[in-house]
């Protein structure tokens, strides 16, 4: 891959070479990415996505890389990351948010303008993109409660705006997922609110969270989708799994749907973990557990 020939090609954009995605995932784990890229606009996304498809380079988007593994060979080709992405506009009730702002920020915003429907979610910390793309949810909401439409960019680098009800949501899921398409922006339905009503329900939201998840860790999120008519936590706590460290991961000894990163794991660490857990789910109750968390990448 020649560098010099992409910086002349992408000139405007920020990009690094080589560099190790444990700097930006939420685990603190994973290889580098040949080419990681952070474009300011729509434009400079489709610059970096038709100059790929050209050059016949691999290119993914990683959202803020929050409910994410990237295995230690890390990925080949661009990883497009849309943090500097991040303006959010109010249009009466409607606010949209660029791909790149945090779930969490928007959540704080959208309280300021005493608009409801994201309260759910003011502790995920996730991206609007990436909370568009697994429907994400918390304490009985989802994305899809307040969706109305978003932006995106498809593998072609044409531009195409889809509606809710083009967007298959489903427990962790969304057309996004079965497609090759980049999230731009996406656009919310908010009713007018109450402050004080709505900020007593982020606070409480946040006391649980806080009070329930090992937040002094780093970590994936909830590993695992929960399974019809069970607990994640519970299962791995009455299959007596709950501390078991496996290199530098461990299940949280606070919240056992989690594993943290308690002393420089490794993807490989936390792939093993939770393969481990799956086999002894399965064995000693016959439930089958799906990983919510992404795993993707190279092996080492």
């Amino acid at each position: 891959m020649n560098t010099t020939e992409i910086q002349k090609a992408l000139a405007n954009v920020k990009l690094l070479f080589n560099e190790p995605l444990s700097h930006f995932t939420y685990t603190k784990t994973g290889g580098p990415a040949d080419v990681l890229a952070f474009p300011k606009s729509n434009d400079e996304v489709k610059k970096i996505i038709q100059y790929c498809n050209q050059q016949k380079i691999n290119w993914l988007c990683l959202g803020n890389a929050s409910n994410l593994i990237v295995r230690d060979g890390g990925i080949e080709g661009f990883v497009i990351m849309l943090e500097k992405m991040d303006t959010v506009t109010f249009n009466g009730s409607h606010l949209t948010a660029g791909a790149g702002a945090k779930l969490i920020d928007v959540t704080k915003l959208a309280l300021k303008k005493e608009l409801s429907g994201l309260e759910f979610a003011c502790g995920i910390p996730g991206s609007i993109g990436g909370a568009a793309y697994m429907n994400a949810g918390a304490y009985g909401g989802e994305l899809v409660d307040a969706f109305e439409s978003c932006d995106v960019i498809l593998e072609d680098g044409s531009f195409k705006t889809l509606v809710k009800e083009e967007m298959d949501f489903r427990y962790r899921h969304s057309i996004l997922q079965e497609i090759k398409a980049i999230v731009l922006s996406v656009t919310f339905k908010l009713e007018k609110g109450n402050y004080d009503e709505m900020k007593a329900k982020m606070d409480e939201l946040t006391d649980l969270r806080e009070a329930k998840q090992p937040l002094e860790y780093p970590s994936c999120g909830s590993v695992f989708k929960r399974p019809i008519g069970y607990f994640t936590g519970k299962l791995i706590q009455d299959a007596k799994l709950q501390g078991l460290k496996w290199g530098g991961a461990q299940i949280s000894e606070k919240h056992a749907g989690f594993i943290v990163n308690i002393d420089q794991a490794t993807a490989t660490d936390y792939i093993e973990l939770i393969a481990h857990i799956q086999q002894v789910i399965l064995k000693q109750f016959d439930v089958t557990l799906e990983t919510e968390v992404r795993i993707i990448g190279r092996e080492k």
